[in-house]
């Protein structure tokens, strides 16, 4: 079924003056008897929301360039924590979603309903529902939930309503492009001015991203889009080419110093899934992958083998440069693989204990001590940043159980078959071209959460669920296509 967009202000008048009259000076005077500059961002917040009403197409654009540049703020005294101003618009986005529905029953088309990417997202959705409901921390569950929501609404479902046309494409790849590759110019910038020290990238990145790990992720997942923005501009400006040739180049630099071997790693991949689905041999992948990762977790496991790489306490520790890091990798003395290590055995023998319905959305931290293993432990092991269990299997393992870590793998895999299919059903050249950048931006999302669980973050969870929604949109457009192509052959003959 078509949305039909609401073009007209929702307050006209002097009602409409009274209003905004009336927000600002309450929210000017909130801001100096509290001096807390969430309220002096009340303002901006209303004309967002008057601007949804009016045209929430346009809102949905200013959306996605506010994504690259929102930070996370703490609010009330560190008692509420959320990115601004791009959550806040999740929190709209997620009103306008029930608003719409309640208008419009048949909202979702039956061609988007019966994609099985979005059946495999409702079960993961309705699964964490069952885990919250029996988490050990309700109140923390909650909240994840609440979030997840939000993410998944602006993320993966509003995109079927606003990618319709080639043009929809260009301009949520512009959209994107400016603020992001303006954040990275920032960092670099900072980062050169320490002289890309190893040890003061955190210094360089400031609140701009959570953490190295979040920005390489970023950059990583979007550095494939580059890679097909260049043949789509085949007969453009040869300016704009020759400018997206230098920042292809300038990315790999940029990236090696971000000093990320998961996102090195993840590019890897992403160009081996583009070359596979061009050649159609994608279907392979993420079998031989599970295959491989099944068969080595059996060998480690069996007469705990894994015992064997346990870390020599005194000689893991963080290297001066970045070298000496990799080479202390292989040598198992990095303390951040051997950390990782340490977590994921921690977390497997969680799983023992709540092997179906996990501990409960968010709450690996607070449980997970008492399961690791005394002779795994580094220096970093006391974790008062609270990070998890730095693999995306193994998070929803220990909080959903089971059938939350089966249907991501089930995901995984479905999302780069449907991709290769997509891609080798569409005759327009585009259209190829933005499955292929929108597949290979997911697999690189996929191996740097591998290592990490960045999808709740709102950079690295913009580009991972958005990208399956635009796959999900590419799917619906490939079939209609060949329908059309079908018809009118058919009219000939």
């Amino acid at each position: 079924m078509e949305l039909e967009q609401q073009q007209t202000p929702l307050f006209t008048g002097k009602w409409a003056q009274a209003l905004c009259w009336g927000v600002l000076f309450i929210s000017l005077a909130l801001f100096a008897y509290k001096g807390d500059f969430i309220y002096a961002a009340l303002p901006f917040g209303f004309l967002f929301l008057l601007l949804t009403g009016v045209n929430w197409k346009t809102a949905f654009w200013v959306f996605i360039f506010s994504v690259p540049i929102s930070m996370d703020v703490a609010f009330f005294n560190d008692t509420l924590a959320t990115s601004v101003p791009d959550e806040p618009m999740m929190w709209i986005f997620l009103l306008l979603i029930a608003v719409l529905i309640a208008r419009q029953p048949g909202l979702m088309s039956r061609g988007w309903l019966s994609n099985p990417l979005v059946l495999i997202i409702a079960l993961q959705y309705v699964w964490m529902v069952v885990a919250v409901c029996y988490s050990h921390m309700p109140l923390v569950s909650l909240k994840f939930m609440a979030a997840k929501t939000w993410f998944l609404v602006s993320f993966f479902v509003l995109p079927q309503f606003i990618f319709t046309e080639k043009k929809d494409f260009i301009k949520g790849f512009w959209v994107t492009f400016f603020p992001l590759v303006g954040t990275i110019v920032a960092v670099v910038i900072r980062h050169a001015a320490i002289g890309f020290n190893f040890r003061k990238i955190e210094l360089a990145i400031g609140d701009i991203y959570f953490n190295h790990v979040d920005y390489s992720t970023v950059m990583s997942m979007f550095y494939p889009l580059l890679w097909v923005a260049l043949p789509l501009t085949k007969d453009k400006n040869p300016f704009l080419r020759l400018a997206l040739v230098g920042l292809i180049l300038a990315f790999i630099p940029a990236l090696y110093v971000t000093y990320a071997r998961a996102a090195m790693l993840a590019v890897i991949f992403a160009i081996a899934v583009g070359v596979a689905i061009r050649l159609r041999l994608a279907n392979v992948i993420m079998p031989v992958f599970f295959l491989s990762l099944t068969l080595l977790i059996g060998y480690m496991v069996k007469d705990k083998k894994f015992m064997d790489f346990r870390p020599d306490y005194e000689r893991t520790f963080m290297r001066q440069k970045f070298t000496d890091h990799v080479i202390a990798t292989f040598k198992g003395q990095d303390m951040s693989s051997m950390e990782r290590l340490y977590r994921w055995v921690a977390g497997a023998r969680m799983s023992m204990d709540e092997p179906v319905k996990g501990y409960g959305p968010n709450t690996f931290y607070y449980y997970y001590k008492p399961y690791g293993v005394p002779s795994f432990e580094t220096y970093v092991s006391r974790n008062f940043e609270k990070s998890t269990t730095h693999n995306y299997f193994l998070y929803m393992l220990v909080e959903q159980g089971w059938p939350a870590m089966i249907l991501y793998g089930i995901m995984v895999m479905v999302v780069i078959a449907q991709a290769q299919r997509t891609y080798h059903r569409f005759k327009d050249r585009f259209y190829k071209w933005v499955t292929l950048g929108v597949v290979m931006m997911f697999s690189a999302g996929f191996i740097n959460n591998f290592f990490s669980e960045l999808i709740e973050t709102h950079k690295v969870g913009f580009l991972f669920y958005i990208s399956i929604g635009l796959l999900v949109v590419l799917t619906a457009k490939s079939k209609q296509l060949e329908k059309e192509d079908a018809e009118k052959n058919a009219a000939i003959a």
